[in-house]
């Protein structure tokens, strides 16, 4: 990291370095700070430009000082922007490259700005549950006008600087080299002379602000009801019309406001859990990971078919073989339907769907996998089947490739030991519908190479998925935790609840879908296969038996037009079914249970709890590394409200003293031993400690 300063006939340049994405940290703040007083006070200075290193202006704060006394400490944001705008010689901003956040509040402070025309401006606070803090409400609208400024604001887009040639925002937007123009822009306003503007002396002008304000409090007030940020922006927008001194203690306000909503630690929380999720604490970058050209894939089912889209979609080669041609072909007459959807939507073009079914090669030959340098298997969940195929190809595939399964549930140990290459096997579990859904769970084996894990975690960048490293264990790390949740839901049918109560309660609580839809939609037949295995291998596990009866009944979910719900053809909508009730009532019966009122309350903390518990036996177990990339699994690939941070981020905030009294309360209830609360829990409950806390966090992942 470095600020450096050139002159150039009498232009100061100053250049500010700090990779990544040049966050203005303390030390760039600093060195800014005196490099302009520098050029403040040399007299052969007329004029300063400052831009940033590398192909970056600036993405804003240092995310690394999030939540340290260096993010607020002398001088701020604030106070340099304040040092701009008040620079005895004028000062023009060249944005050479992306400017977010604090970057572009830092570049509204300027007298002039000039920008590369593919350069992205834009003020993303809202997506962490914040507002922009450093006068970006204020300035902006002044800049690029009340309606665009208001977009940006509360959108958080980016949007490209060519799209804001001719507003306040620049002086000019150019194809080539913005410090060149950016000296030469300023050496003509110093030959015009002064006064050089500030934007805070600009007027916000509007034909009818009242009335369009009024307009957009309403459109964002439906769209953002469980997130006060997007409002609180309207506000502050809003206040841009007053002087600029008022205007700035109305965001101040609201910033301060935000900053310390749960709603805004939630996504702070998501925000930084993304990152963490892509660590892995003993795999350095040192570490090289595996070049990956070509993938093959096995299998060519709904799974297959999605998997095998999103290599298509990032220009990778796939090869997809099955073992019929008529799966084949179904499989990718699949592909191209979704495509040709996505290209009538105007999401693709016609020559961009032809590139990517160009770069896809089905086969009924294994032999097609040999030049790959990953393959996926994406068959039928058995060992014996998954046995079949890892032997092929291991026997097909080259030295060095990758072999993965995408095993929901199985042991990828088990798995790897079909092949002669251990070492070169791991577990990618891509999530349905898998072109569409953001989660991956990277699933380290016992023997899996170190370069194989920093290839999988390189290659989910690519592909653009949320990646969670799991260590091995039934289920992983989502689909081990929804079995607790799902025996939850099947207990409060027996005692007194109706599926469609308990999927308005938990809809209500902010998932996307309760457990009864979620299971219609997936299929009730998967669950049922799973716990007919359990029934072998894990005896003592309990379940209710509504699930399995509502099987036996063929009421497998929205395929065959039944389920916990009845479906009219064509239509996805729920209706409560007579049927369902009578066999739950039955059921109940027939253990010689009394059926009794629920409320709302109760279901959601039973079903949440039960994550929260099983979370914590992963973490103690080290299958997981942190307790926020439980979280993420769940806010990526379960439908888990975002505005309340995942299972063990929400622990975290009612308390875990609080949790464990509820676990001992409900634990008094039927079939209270399935809340045997895990030690981790315990431990962290009685010393008034949190999941997320540093000192809570365990062991690497479990390989």
């Amino acid at each position: 990291m470095a600020v450096t300063s050139t002159s150039r006939d009498g232009i100061a340049v100053i250049t500010f370095d700090n990779p990544p994405v040049n966050g203005l940290g303390l030390d760039v703040r600093r060195g800014l700070a005196e490099a302009l007083a520098s050029a403040n006070t040399d007299d052969a200075i007329q004029g300063i430009v400052i831009t940033g290193g590398g192909r970056v202006f600036s993405g804003g704060a240092d995310i690394k000082e999030f939540n340290t006394p260096r993010a607020t400490q002398a001088p701020n944001l604030h106070d340099l922007i304040a040092a701009v705008e008040d620079s005895a010689k004028p000062v023009c901003i060249a944005i050479n490259g992306t400017a977010l956040g604090g970057g572009l509040e830092l570049a509204l402070g300027a007298n002039y700005r000039v920008a590369h025309a593919e350069a992205e401006v834009g003020l993303p606070e809202v997506k962490i549950g914040i507002l922009p803090g450093a006068g970006g409400t204020q300035r902006l609208p002044r800049a690029v006008g009340l309606e665009a400024a208001l977009n940006m604001i509360v959108s958080g887009a980016p949007v490209a600087a060519g799209k804001l040639a001719g507003t306040a925002l620049f002086d000019q937007v150019v194809e080539g080299d913005p410090v060149e123009a950016a000296v030469e822009v300023l050496r003509g306003k110093i030959v015009a002379g002064g006064p050089h503007p500030r934007m805070r002396d600009r007027k916000v002008e509007h034909d009818d602000a009242q009335g369009f304000l009024a307009w957009a409090r309403m459109g964002v007030a439906a769209a953002s009801k469980h997130f006060p940020a997007p409002l609180r922006c309207v506000d502050a927008v809003a206040a841009s019309l007053k002087p600029f001194d008022e205007g700035m203690a109305i965001e101040r306000e609201g910033f301060t406001v935000l900053v310390e909503s749960p709603e805004s630690r939630a996504l702070r929380h998501a925000f930084f859990g993304e990152r963490a999720a892509g660590k892995i604490d003993d795999i350095g970058a040192d570490v090289r990971p595996r070049t990956i050209d070509r993938v093959g894939i096995v299998g060519a089912g709904t799974m297959g078919g999605g998997i095998a889209m999103n290599f298509l979609n990032a220009g990778i080669p796939v090869a997809l073989v099955e073992t019929t041609q008529e799966a084949l072909d179904r499989g990718v007459a699949t592909i191209g339907r979704n495509y040709g959807n996505s290209a009538k939507k105007g999401k693709l073009t016609a020559e961009q769907v032809a590139q990517r079914m160009a770069l896809l090669t089905p086969s009924l030959d294994y032999a097609v996998l040999a030049d790959a340098d990953l393959v996926i298997e994406a068959v039928y969940e058995d060992y014996a089947v998954k046995q079949s195929v890892f032997g092929r190809i291991d026997a097909v595939a080259r030295p060095g490739a990758i072999l993965a399964t995408n095993t929901s549930t199985l042991d990828v140990d088990r798995i790897a030991a079909f092949t002669s290459r251990p070492q070169d096997v791991l577990g990618l579990h891509f999530f349905s519908p898998a072109n569409v859904m953001r989660l991956l769970e990277v699933v380290r084996g016992a023997q899996t190479a170190k370069d194989v894990m920093a290839t999988a975690m390189a290659m989910a960048k690519r592909i653009r998925k949320t990646a969670v490293v799991s260590g091995v264990c039934d289920g992983f790390i989502g689909n081990r935790m929804i079995e607790q949740y799902s025996r939850q839901a099947g207990f409060l049918l027996d005692e007194g609840a109706l599926p469609q109560q308990v999927d308005r309660a938990m809809e209500a609580f902010g998932f996307a879908m309760g457990p009864f839809r979620m299971g219609d939609l997936a299929g009730n037949d998967i669950g049922w296969a799973i716990r007919k295995r359990r029934y072998l291998e894990r005896p003592d596990m309990v379940y209710a038996r509504n699930a399995d009866l509502l099987c036996e009944m063929g009421r497998y979910g929205q395929k065959t037009g039944k389920g916990w719900y009845d479906y009219v053809p064509g239509d996805r909508t729920p209706h409560p079914s007579a049927e369902v009730e009578a066999m739950i009532v039955a059921q109940s019966q027939a253990q010689g249970i009394e059926r009794r009122e629920i409320g709302d309350d109760e279901i959601v903390e039973r079903l949440v709890y039960a994550l929260v518990n099983e979370g914590a036996r992963i973490l103690e177990e080290g299958i997981a590394a942190r307790a926020s990339d439980i979280d993420m699994v769940y806010l990526s690939g379960y439908g888990f409200p975002v505005w309340r941070g995942g299972p063990m981020f929400h622990a975290d905030q009612v308390g875990l003293y609080n949790v464990l009294a509820a676990m001992r309360r409900y634990a008094r209830g039927h079939r209270g031993d399935a809340w045997e609360p895990a030690p981790l829990l315990l431990e962290l409950a009685e010393s008034g400690r949190a999941f997320n806390d540093p000192v809570a966090r365990p062991r690497a992942v479990a390989a």
